[in-house]
């Protein structure tokens, strides 16, 4: 007879084994999913016995889990900023600090019938979640991707959320959004130097390579970005970035160059400058700084 905690202890072994980080969490993670039960509530299973129609899919992803697939991925979901989204090879993993992210904005927003913008949504976590946060404030919500599979997959959350008052746009950044204007330009776009690809691990690598490279030195999306943004933000808008641990200098550096005033870069939650946020100008900043 193979109790619950039987099979706990002996795939915590076989993960840790295999290299996985937090073995013993992740197998955990493993079980409720497969018994349809929180954590608290495994605890309170420890000793019952596993049926061989419950151990045989579990001992599938327990070897999913060891061959290096994302655990976001087996599981199919991902908690986010207190809600539950879907997951999976469509789209980037969304990550605590874009969360971080998520704070940083809400805090620095301000008005009513605000018009935002998630570029690069990927899984459309983070337009969603500041759509909902800020609730009858936010008037319309773009979720916009140059992926046709993430876009799918952040129409999917979206719906899953019961979000309502949002579209859908693929486009190569600004392409497809002519005449489009916004209040919050919000992105968590592609920063990893192709120099960089050997150093990431191969769950990271699973992760669509569309999601993480943004050119030889990390910062040709963002560039871009950068320089077509004040044609489409509000005068005293918002734009707010995720970016690299040693790209915040040049980021600062763009962000002048286009126009924009009051740049911080906040740290994330590890002390790296990761959140870069400014205000484009509205006419009485320009006229007084002239």
């Amino acid at each position: 007879m193979t109790t619950v905690l039987d099979i706990i202890e002996k795939g915590t072994i076989y993960l840790e084994k295999k290299g996985i980080d937090d073995a013993r969490r992740h197998m955990q993670l493993l079980v409720t999913h497969q018994l349809n039960c929180s954590r608290m509530e495994l605890y309170m299973q420890f000793d019952r016995p596993m049926a061989e129609a419950e151990l045989s899919p579990l001992r599938k992803n327990l070897k999913r889990r060891g061959e290096g697939e994302p655990l976001q991925h087996i599981l199919g979901t991902v908690e986010f900023y207190r809600r539950e989204y879907k997951t999976d090879s469509r789209a980037l993993i969304p990550r605590p600090e874009t969360e971080e992210l998520a704070s940083i904005i809400l805090k620095a927003t301000t008005g009513n019938n605000l018009k935002i913008l998630d570029m690069g949504t990927g899984s459309g976590v983070l337009g969603i979640t500041l759509a909902s946060e800020l609730g009858g404030r936010c008037l319309e919500l773009t979720l916009a991707d140059i992926s046709k599979e993430a876009l799918s997959l952040a129409k999917e959350n979206a719906t899953l959320i019961g979000l309502n008052n949002y579209q859908i746009s693929q486009t190569n950044l600004f392409d497809s959004l002519h005449g489009k204007i916004f209040h919050i330009l919000a992105a968590n776009l592609p920063y990893i130097a192709e120099t960089e690809r050997h150093t990431l691990s191969p769950e990271v690598l699973r992760d669509p390579d569309s999601a993480l490279f943004g050119g030889k030195d990390g910062l040709d999306i963002l560039r871009d970005f950068i320089q077509q943004a004040p044609l489409h933000l509000h005068p005293g808008g918002l734009i707010a970035l995720e970016i690299g641990y040693d790209q915040a200098t040049a980021v600062e550096t763009m962000l002048t160059e286009a126009g924009f005033t009051n740049i911080h870069t906040h740290k994330d939650l590890n002390g790296i400058a990761r959140f870069p946020i400014a205000t484009l100008p509205d006419s009485s900043e320009s006229q007084a700084s002239t």
